[in-house]
């Protein structure tokens, strides 16, 4: 008995797989290509702000806008490109880190734009160390 339910599962599931059609690609959407959605900063310094500008390339056939660029946090300033990026464009997502703490940091920015997923997850991260202590 146990045999039949298990081939009866496995039937049930080959044959869910099988039946499965894929959609076709959205054309009505633009294809962003970034430069490198992780970007490390290393060792910075204690309250110098460091920024990474993240730069896109809109691969798609329809202009790209960005409507949003939200931080994981108030550490972190975001600014955009604001005009559409044209087919075969660039853009670009800036995040500047206040380095106010002493410590790691993992910070991740929020792109909302016309793009299949709706929204491009970026990352900021490194190390703020401490001024070095000065000896008389």
């Amino acid at each position: 008995m146990k045999k039949l339910v298990f081939f009866a599962a496995l039937v049930l599931v080959a044959y869910g797989a099988h039946s499965q059609t894929t959609t076709p690609p959205k054309t009505d959407v633009a294809v962003a290509l970034v430069d490198n959605q992780n970007f490390d900063f290393g060792k910075i310094k204690l309250n110098v702000p460091a920024t990474h500008k993240f730069v896109f390339t809109n691969k798609g056939k329809v202009p790209m806008v960005i409507t949003n660029a939200q931080p994981s946090c108030g550490c972190t300033t975001p600014d955009w490109t604001k005009d559409p990026i044209p087919p075969g464009g660039q853009g670009f997502v800036q995040a500047t880190y206040n380095a106010a703490s002493v410590g790691a940091f993992d910070k991740k920015v929020t792109v909302t734009a016309n793009v299949e997923s709706g929204v491009i997850m970026l990352s900021i991260r490194g190390e703020v160390l401490a001024d070095p202590v000065k000896s008389n």
